[in-house]
């Protein structure tokens, strides 16, 4: 394999949600992500809890599945579908299942603590800054920001995209390397569900033209990175970021568009602070 292709491989993982207990697929020590790791924790009958620490990094949990109860910081806070949880570096967690969960987890290296915060998905829903639909005729999606603006943090912003069946998102192009790096996780597309990701900085010769499914994990350190549904089927996914620079560069929203796209805006402007 050569150099160019082990370094795209590494942009790609497969099946990231399938083993029960807490996995982490992606970190700094196994991809192009520099700062950025994501893993799952999927909570069931012979696994209902998971213990760690989480050292010199913040972490943010969202609940995909199910329900958990998370214990840290001398608190314990009952999360359902879609809520999250923002976690102070330097904390021990404890994550326990009444009956089944699945969690996407991740987390970036600060050097500051920032406080224990809880995102309650109906009040996102309630804040236009929060939730918005972007893109046009065909590019129509759905945006849902859990850790953004709302929450004090150092490096993660993360939340999740649902489009339209055979809608593109991430449209137009729109690449943010010089503040922050990304990656997208996608869930709820049950089969035969799948869409085309792309994750360019030169379109003539993509880095990523990679058919994805549930639980598949695309990694987006720098390029634009715009991505189709098949028609029938929506396009869902996770799209969780790591600043580069703790606190001054989180910043949503702030992006690139492609010349030649960029007329009318990103469509990501409600987002910003």
């Amino acid at each position: 394999m050569s150099t160019l292709s082990a370094a795209r491989e590494q942009l790609v993982f497969r099946q990231t949600h399938a083993q029960p207990g807490r996995h982490t697929a992606v970190s700094p020590a196994n991809s192009a992500m520099r700062h950025l790791s994501y893993g799952r924790i999927r909570l069931e009958r012979g696994m209902p809890a998971v213990e760690f620490e989480n050292g010199g990094q913040e972490t943010g949990l969202i609940v995909l599945a199910g329900a958990a109860a998370v214990e840290t910081g001398g608190r314990a806070v009952e999360l359902g579908r879609y809520d999250a949880l923002y976690v102070p570096r330097g904390s021990r967690l404890r994550i326990h299942a009444a009956a089944s969960a699945d969690l996407a987890e991740f987390s970036a290296p600060v050097a500051r603590a920032y406080p224990l915060q809880v995102v309650r998905f109906a009040e996102v829903l309630g804040d236009a800054g929060l939730h918005f639909t972007a893109g046009g005729p065909a590019s129509s999606r759905e945006l849902h920001m859990l850790l953004g603006k709302n929450i004090e943090a150092g490096r993660l912003v993360a939340g999740f995209t649902v489009s339209q069946p055979g809608h593109w998102t991430s449209w137009p192009p729109h690449e943010h390397a010089a503040l922050l790096e990304e990656l997208y996780v996608f869930f709820d597309m049950p089969p035969p569900a799948f869409a085309l990701q792309l994750v360019f900085n030169d379109a003539q010769d993509p880095e990523v033209a990679a058919l994805v499914r549930d639980g598949d994990a695309v990694l987006m350190p720098s390029g634009y990175h715009p991505n189709v549904a098949c028609p029938g089927h929506r396009v869902s996914f996770l799209w969780a970021m790591a600043a580069h620079e703790e606190s001054t560069g989180r910043q949503f929203g702030v992006v690139n568009v492609l010349p030649g796209f960029d007329q009318g805006g990103s469509g990501l402007e409600r987002g910003r602070k």
